[in-house]
């Protein structure tokens, strides 16, 4: 399942979608959620492609992100 990450700067966050699973949280955070989800990966092999899933979109997220700077 697709994993999708938007950011809203009039909100200073970022969504992060998966199927009917929806969470927002503070951009500030986007950091810790990359690390949360690689450490995922590594904890548990059997799920690497769910959160291989969400890393992707949260790194494509961040480099975005950079790029705007």
């Amino acid at each position: 399942m697709k994993t999708i990450a938007t950011y809203d700067s009039g909100a200073s966050s970022f969504t992060l979608e998966k199927g009917v699973w929806r969470g927002t949280f503070p951009i500030a955070d986007l950091p810790k959620w990359v690390t949360f989800y690689r450490q995922q990966m590594e904890r548990y092999p059997a799920q690497v492609a769910s959160y291989a899933e969400d890393a992707k979109a949260l790194e494509a997220l961040a480099t975005e992100l950079r790029g705007r700077q």
